[in-house]
């Protein structure tokens, strides 16, 4: 596989180094990527990242994974109009883990391959130069002049940020650059990877390697992801879009790719799976005759969740979705653990009831209408479950008399009333 190729159809080449080209053609190359490690957990405004290290390692190429433990603890200023958090050495090194483990489901680090990735964190060869040694060697090789024709540097100086550009955030792209430069000396590594917004840091590297050593190393940038109505990528409503399920579970990570538009899946597929052009185009073909049955979203949706999370998962996350629209889902209702329960019937109405009401057995009248507001009135109550309108656990009440007990107790605490086709409540026995 040709990566330069690979990437240009799929769409993931921004801005490329004159010479790339030619050098990938000509040997195997070591190229790494920063990941920035302020949480335990990528999310998926890293994936771009990500695929790009994959792409290379499946083109036969060696992929270095670097962890910013030392960039990490003063914030880089490109594309942010505040600091960020300084972190500790403890915090840094946890994430460092929960970072490598996420990555591991997407680049070889344990075979025995000429080109397996590595992970790197640039604050072991960071905490112990002194600010005097890192003045003298890096910083007399590049001008404030230099830097300060960033982009990134002029944004903030020119009004973008309220207290203006620190010492600390002007000096990240020094620091950068010094990440190049010992990964070129240590590693052999003669390509950066990142995103756009990462071009002025990862240019101010290569000029540094040239300046100090006289090498040649090259750049490549993917774009930053976009949505086609302007909308941030990445962002729900309730923050990021995480790849560890504890901070979000695989039914909403399903859930957000099955939601993207068409125009967004068609290029959610390029970038973010490992479909060829000619699935790719089936799938776009197929999707403009039935568009209803939004094939490309449910294969975008199938193949992250696998990838991201598992077979498994991915399963139960169809299965959990298909509980809204099935009158057969109490078998698999009663199967979701509570997190995706909650994610689920996340904004339907929600109820408090006493749980030793339920335990003791309670009329459906009273715990629809009496205990909970489900219904205004027994009587309106009464008359819907006669009309077979009323279900719990997404079986059916045909009797008025019926007694709800502690069998009916989801995850021991929760009941599903529903009233009609779409009005769904959540009772919870507390």
């Amino acid at each position: 596989m040709d990566f330069i190729k690979e990437l240009t159809w799929r769409g993931m080449i921004h801005t490329m180094m004159p010479g790339t080209e030619e050098q990938l053609a000509k040997e195997m190359t070591t190229a790494y990527l920063g990941i920035d490690p302020t949480a335990d957990s990528l999310h998926i405004g890293h994936l771009c990242g990500v695929m790009m290290l994959r792409h290379f390692q499946r083109c036969g190429h060696k992929p270095l994974a670097l962890v910013g433990g030392a960039t990490g603890m003063i914030g880089d200023p490109s594309g942010k109009s505040a600091e960020r958090n300084l972190l500790d050495e403890a915090t840094l090194r946890h994430n460092q883990e929960a970072i490598k483990k996420q990555l591991a489901k997407f680049l070889d680090f344990d075979s025995d391959a000429p080109n397996r990735a590595e992970l790197v964190n640039n604050y072991d060869w960071t905490k112990d130069v002194s600010f005097l040694d890192f003045a003298r060697e890096i910083g007399k090789h590049i001008t404030v002049n230099y830097m300060m024709a960033k982009e990134s540097v002029q944004k903030r100086l020119n009004g973008e940020a309220r207290d203006g550009l620190s010492f600390t955030e002007f000096t990240y792209q020094l620091l950068q650059g010094f990440d190049f430069l010992h990964l070129y000396q240590e590693k052999g590594c003669r390509l950066q990877l990142g995103g756009s917004d990462q071009w002025g840091n990862i240019t101010t590297g290569s000029e540094l390697i040239r300046r100090k050593l006289g090498g040649e190393v090259f750049a490549l940038t993917c774009p930053l992801i976009t949505k086609a109505d302007g909308g941030k990528f990445g962002k729900t409503e309730s923050g990021n879009v995480w790849l560890d399920p504890r901070y979000t579970s695989p039914y909403k990570f399903y859930q957000f790719w099955l939601n993207v538009s068409d125009e967004d899946a068609e290029k959610y597929l390029k970038i973010f799976t490992f479909l060829t052009k000619e699935e790719i185009e089936g799938l776009a073909r197929e999707h403009a005759e039935n568009p209803g049955l939004r094939p490309l979203q449910k294969r975008l949706a199938k193949e992250l969740t696998v990838m991201v999370h598992s077979e498994e998962e991915y399963n139960a996350a169809v299965e959990a979705s298909q509980i809204l629209f099935s009158n057969k889902a109490q078998d698999a209702l009663r199967s979701l653990d509570e997190k995706t329960l909650l994610d689920v019937f996340e904004g339907v109405p929600q109820f408090t009831v006493e749980k030793a009401k339920i335990e003791a057995g309670i009329p459906v009248l009273d715990l629809l209408a009496s205990e909970t507001a489900v219904f205004p009135s027994k009587g309106e109550a009464r008359k819907m479950v006669q009309g077979g309108g009323v279900s719990i656990n997404k079986e059916k009440v045909s009797d008025p008399n019926a007694v709800i007990g502690a069998d009916s107790l989801l995850q021991g605490k929760y009941v599903l009333a529903q009233r009609g086709k779409k009005n769904y409540y959540l009772l919870i026995a507390e």
